[in-house]
C-alpha cells in the first residue's frame, strides 16, 4: 500500500508535546479555514482528508467525507474529495471535526475507544488542497497554523458495560460546544491557530505515525430514512402527537414542559445502522438519552443473562442496550434548531428516547437518521416455491450489507470487528451477489498486515487488542484461493504467497513427532466454534492433547495452498504442500480413526466425537470416495446427537461436502435451522440460536442461504479460476421451482427451473456471451453452451 509521493501539507492539532491536556482522555477537536472564491463555476478544489483518529469533514456547513478508514500502524489512510460542485461565491470555510481516541496499552476494552481503529499518542488532522480559479489564480488550503482549532470541552466517552469493544458511548453538554461552527461566516474570534505536531516524512526514512496511503475502497453511503412508527409509551394517547413528529415540521414538534419528562420507543422497522439526528428547540439543561437495542427482550433478560424471544414483542418485552445521554444547551429558537448527532453510526431496530426538561420547557422537532453501510450492488435474486426460502434469502441479504462497512464486520453492535472465520464467509457471500470485490481485496491485504514475526496471523484485524485463534490463519490460506477462483487475479495472490508459506512454517513446526498438530501455546485461543457442548468454543479434548480438528484444518489448508503454489508456478513447493498434507492425513487415520465406530475422534486420547472432526475429515481429504459419503451421512443422520453439534456457521463446509460427494439432496434438513429464525420475528439473522446463549441479532456468518440459494439450488459456481468456465448445475432439493440470478465478474447468469409431477426437469437461462458455460442437470447429464448466452436443457430424474 506504500504510495510514492510528496506531500505538502502538514499534520496538524490544538496542542503540541508535551500534552497539556490529559493523555488519557479523548479529545473532539473542530478545525476550521475560510477563503473566497470568485466564480465557483470556474473554480476547481480537491482535498486528500485525513486524520487521527476519525474525521467529518464540512464544506460550507454540508457533510462531504467520512474517515479516515480504517487503518494500522503501517498503512494510515486518506480520502480523496472533489469539492469543485460544491463551492459558492465568496466566503467558503472548509471544517473538519475530528475525533482522537487516547491510546492506551494494554488495552482497555469499554474505555480505550473502538478496538478497531488505530490511534496514535497525538491527535492529528491532515488536509491537502489546492483552490484552482478559472483566471488561474491559486490558493493553498493545506493543513498548517492558518487552520484554526478548538477543543470541545462539551465532549467525554462513558465506559460501555454492555458494548465494550466499541470503547463508550457519549455524554455530550451541549453548552460545552459551538453551534455552528462548520458554517460560512461563524464568530471563530475565540478559537486559536493550529499547532503543527507532525511532517509527513523526514530525507533520513525514519517513519511518522501516520504513513499515508489512498482509500482503497469506496465512501459509505449515507441516505436519510425515518423511523415507522412509536411501539410504545409514557402516555399510549399520546403516541400519535409522537409519530407526528416523526414525520417532521415546525407543527408537529413535542413539547416537554419544564420540570416534566417523557419517554418514548421507537420503530426503524428493520435492524439498521444509521447516524442518529435530534433537532430541538429551547430547554436549557434538559437531559436527552437515546438507547439503542437490537429487539425487544423477555423481562427476565439482563447485562449478564440475555432471554430472547419473539423479537418484535413489545406489549411484553423490554429493551436493554448502550445509550448517548445529551445536555441540551438551549440555542434552538424562532427558526433555528438545536442540532445532536453522535459521532459515530449506531446499531438499531428500536430506539427509546427519554427526554427531561427542566427549567424551560423542550420542544423535540424532529428525531431520525440517516442509513449508512458499504454501497454493496447487490445483482443476484431468488426466489422459488417454499416461501420461507425467499424470506430467508432476504433476511441473508440484508444481514450482509449490516456487516460491511469500512471492512467486514462480526456484528455491527457489539464489536465492529473483522474476524477471518466471519470474513472468509462474507467473502464468498458477497461473490455470490455481487461482482465488487473490493472490501474482500482490503480484507486480505488487512491479515497479511497483521502477521506477527513468528508468522501466525492476528483473527481479528485491524485491532488495538491483538489476538491470535490459531485456525483463523488456515481460514485465510482457503480465502486467498477462493478470490483467485472467483476472479483469476494471480498477481494478487503471488503477492501474498510469502504471507502464506509463513503461515504454513508456523504449523510445520508445531507438529508432533508423531505428526499431528501440538497442543497451541497458551496466549493463544483454541477457539473452533460457539458449538453448545464446548466451552468458550473449545472441544474438551483440547485439555488432553492434539486436536483432530486442528490437524484436519492444516491438512486442508495444505492442500489449498499447493494449488497456491501451482497457480503462480512454484511447482516444488506445491509437491511439499501436498506430501505434507498426506502425512499429517496419515497421521490422522493412525491415532484418531476409530474403525470400530467409523468415526474421527475429537483427539488421539479421547473417545469423544464431533460433527466437526467428522465433516474436516472428508475435507482434508483424509477419508475419500465412498467411504466419506458413508461419514458423512451418519454426521447428519438422527442418531448422530452423540456428536457435538455445528453450529449455523460451521456448518458451510458441511453443505460443500454434501454437494462434492452426491448428498445435496440431504442438505434440506439441515437449511431448516435457518427456518426457526423466521418464527422469532427476526430482521437479520443472528449470531447463535436462541438454545445458545444468544447475543448479536444481526451476524454475517449466519447469511448462508446467500450462497446455497445461489451456487447450490440456482447451482451457478466458477469452472476454471475468474469464471472462464461456468458451471450451472442445479440442486432442486425438495422445490418445485426456483428462478433467480448470481453475480460473476463477467456479469450475471440468471436461472429458471421447474420440477413437475412427472420428475420432469426444465432449466433455461442466459450467462455472459462468449464465456463457455456447462449445464449439469441434476441426473448427470451434462450440456455445452460453449459461447455462453442463452440455455436451455431438460431431463427426467425418474422413470
Amino acid at each position: 500500500m506504500e504510495e510514492n509521493r510528496l506531500w505538502n501539507a502538514r499534520w496538524i492539532w490544538h496542542q503540541s508535546y508535551p500534552w497539556t491536556s490529559d493523555p488519557g482522555t479523548h479529545e473532539m477537536v473542530w478545525f476550521r479555514r475560510e477563503f473566497d472564491v470568485t466564480d465557483p463555476h470556474l473554480a476547481q478544489l480537491v482535498v486528500d482528508i485525513s486524520a487521527d483518529s476519525r474525521y467529518r469533514l464540512f464544506l460550507n456547513g454540508d457533510s462531504v467525507s467520512v474517515g479516515p478508514c480504517k487503518g494500522d500502524r503501517s498503512t494510515h489512510y486518506y480520502e480523496t474529495v472533489d469539492l469543485s460542485e460544491r463551492l459558492i461565491a465568496g466566503t467558503n470555510v472548509l471544517a473538519a471535526q475530528v475525533l482522537h481516541f487516547a491510546p492506551s496499552g494494554p488495552h482497555l476494552l469499554g474505555v480505550s475507544g473502538p478496538l478497531s481503529i488505530h490511534r496514535a499518542v497525538s491527535g492529528a488532522m491532515f488536509l491537502e488542497g489546492v483552490l484552482i480559479e478559472g483566471n488561474g489564480h491559486s490558493q493553498t488550503l493545506h493543513s498548517d497554523e492558518k487552520w484554526l482549532c478548538k477543543k470541545m470541552p462539551g465532549f467525554k466517552l462513558v465506559p460501555s458495560p454492555i458494548i465494550f469493544f466499541l470503547g463508550g458511548f457519549e455524554d455530550t453538554d451541549g453548552s460545552g460546544l459551538d453551534h455552528g461552527w462548520e458554517l460560512p461566516g461563524y464568530d471563530d474570534e475565540g478559537w486559536t491557530n493550529a499547532v503543527i505536531v507532525c511532517e509527513t516524512g523526514d530525507k533520513f526514512g525514519q517513519l511518522t505515525p501516520w504513513q499515508l496511503a489512498p482509500r482503497p475502497i469506496p465512501p459509505m453511503r449515507e441516505e436519510p430514512a425515518s423511523f415507522r412508527g412509536i411501539t410504545k409509551a409514557d402516555d399510549r394517547a399520546a403516541i400519535p402527537g409522537y409519530e407526528a413528529m416523526l414525520r417532521g415540521g415546525d407543527t408537529r414538534s413535542v413539547r416537554v414542559e419544564a420540570g416534566q419528562s417523557i419517554w418514548l420507543e421507537l420503530d426503524a422497522g428493520e435492524l439498521v445502522t444509521g447516524y442518529v439526528t435530534l433537532k430541538l428547540r429551547g430547554g436549557r439543561e434538559s437531559r436527552i438519552k437515546l438507547l439503542y437495542a437490537e429487539s425487544y427482550e423477555e423481562p427476565a433478560s439482563n447485562l449478564h443473562h440475555r432471554v430472547k424471544g419473539i423479537r418484535d414483542d413489545a406489549e411484553n418485552g423490554i429493551l436493554l442496550g448502550e445509550a448517548d445521554h445529551y445536555t441540551v444547551a438551549g440555542v434552538g429558537i424562532g427558526e433555528s434548531v438545536e442540532r445532536y448527532e453522535p459521532f459515530d453510526f449506531r446499531t438499531f431496530r428500536y430506539l427509546r428516547l427519554e427526554a427531561a426538561a427542566k427549567d424551560e420547557p423542550l420542544e423535540i422537532v424532529l428525531l431520525s437518521y440517516r442509513d449508512t453501510g458499504y454501497p454493496l450492488n447487490a445483482q443476484a435474486a431468488f426466489s422459488c416455491s417454499d416461501p420461507d426460502y425467499a424470506a430467508l434469502w432476504e433476511l441473508s441479504l440484508k444481514t450482509l450489507r449490516r456487516c460491511m462497512h469500512e471492512t467486514y464486520e462480526d456484528c455491527p453492535y457489539y464489536e465492529q470487528l473483522q474476524y477471518t472465520m466471519d470474513t472468509r464467509l462474507q467473502m464468498m457471500f458477497t461473490y455470490a451477489v455481487s461482482a465488487d470485490d473490493r472490501l474482500a481485496r482490503r480484507a486480505l491485504f488487512d491479515y497479511h498486515s497483521s502477521a506477527l514475526p513468528s508468522g501466525m496471523l492476528q483473527s481479528r484485524y485491524p485491532s488495538e487488542y491483538r489476538q491470535v485463534i490459531p485456525s483463523f490463519s488456515l481460514y485465510w490460506i482457503h480465502m486467498l484461493y477462493e478470490h483467485y477462483w472467483h476472479f483469476g487475479d494471480r498477481e494478487l495472490i503471488r503477492r501474498y504467497v510469502p504471507t502464506m508459506t509463513g503461515v504454513l512454517g508456523w504449523f510445520r513446526r508445531m507438529l508432533t513427532p508423531e505428526g499431528l498438530v501440538a497442543p497451541t501455546p497458551r496466549a493463544y485461543w483454541p477457539y473452533f466454534d460457539w458449538c453448545i457442548d464446548w466451552e468458550n468454543g473449545t472441544p474438551p479434548a483440547h485439555a488432553k492433547g492434539p486436536l483432530t480438528l486442528l490437524s484436519q484444518m492444516l491438512a486442508a489448508a495444505l492442500q489449498t495452498a499447493s494449488q497456491i503454489y501451482e497457480a503462480v508456478g512454484w511447482s516444488d513447493a506445491a509437491r511439499e504442500a501436498k506430501a505434507d498434507a498426506n502425512a499429517v492425513n496419515e497421521a490422522l487415520l493412525r491415532l484418531c480413526w476409530r474403525p470400530e465406530r467409523g468415526l474421527f475422534a475429537d483427539g488421539p486420547e479421547v473417545e469423544e466425537f464431533s460433527q466437526h472432526a467428522q465433516v474436516w475429515g472428508v475435507v482434508c481429504g483424509a477419508v475419500q470416495g465412498e467411504d466419506a459419503v458413508r461419514l458423512l451421512e451418519r454426521t447428519i443422520e438422527p442418531q448422530a446427537e452423540h456428536m457435538a453439534q455445528l453450529s449455523v456457521p460451521a456448518s458451510y463446509e458441511l453443505f460443500r461436502m454434501l454437494s462434492r460427494h452426491g448428498l445435496y439432496g440431504k442438505a434440506s434438513n439441515v437449511i431448516d435451522r435457518w427456518k426457526a429464525f423466521l418464527h422469532l420475528h427476526l430482521t437479520t439473522l443472528p449470531e447463535v440460536t436462541d438454545d445458545n446463549h444468544p447475543r448479536s441479532d444481526c451476524h454475517a456468518w449466519s447469511a448462508l442461504p446467500l450462497s446455497e440459494f445461489t451456487g447450490e439450488i440456482l447451482g451457478v459456481r466458477p469452472g476454471a479460476p475468474g469464471y472462464s468456465e461456468i458451471i450451472v448445475s442445479p440442486q432442486p432439493l425438495q422445490l418445485s421451482w426456483a428462478k433467480g440470478s448470481a453475480a460473476t465478474r463477467h456479469g450475471s447468469v440468471e436461472v429458471e427451473w421447474t420440477l413437475d409431477e412427472e420428475a420432469v426437469f426444465r432449466m433455461s437461462g442466459n450467462g455472459p456471451v462468449g464465456i463457455p458455460l456447462l449445464v449439469v442437470l441434476p441426473n448427470g447429464k451434462q450440456v455445452e453452451f460453449r459461447h455462453g448466452g442463452k440455455f436451455e436443457a431438460s431431463a427426467k430424474l425418474r422413470a
